[in-house]
């Protein structure tokens, strides 16, 4: 057996757990106003929390509560955040002040006296092939 033929035999025996090693993470968005837009869902590590998140997903607007599934997330801590994107432009509309005008919300209820929570207010451990987050839009 060759060097490559070794190495290629090892890879294709490694690519079942590479796959497994990344998660989906099921987002339940409750106090979502049926038939508004869209429910977007984001999974930030501590670095880009609040600014580009790894990871993204969004579904139609659902009566009450409305379930995201983000897949291909790595184990480790995570913030997740979620906001009803009513007029679907893709953002988090503000007033003049910088306060949402949308509403939204983060992981473990988490929020923050005079702005955003921080990252570990909002923070939840992945592992395993499946991790949950609830979230209430505020």
């Amino acid at each position: 057996m060759t060097r490559f033929s070794r190495l290629l035999q090892a890879a294709i025996l490694l690519l079942p757990a590479a796959a497994s090693a990344a998660a989906t993470i099921e987002v339940r968005v409750s106090n979502v106003a049926a038939g508004k837009g869209t429910v977007n869902v984001a999974v930030c590590d501590k670095e880009r929390f609040l600014k580009q998140c790894a990871y993204s997903a969004s579904a139609p607007a659902a009566a009450a509560e409305t379930v995201v599934r983000i897949e291909g997330v790595p184990p480790g801590t995570w913030a997740v955040l979620a906001y009803q994107d009513v007029n679907q432009n893709k953002e988090l509309d503000r007033n003049v002040l910088g306060i949402p005008k949308e509403n939204y919300g983060f992981s473990r209820d988490a929020r923050g006296s005079f702005g955003p929570p921080s990252f570990d207010a909002a923070a939840i451990q992945v592992s395993g092939d499946t991790a949950a987050a609830a979230i209430k839009l505020r």
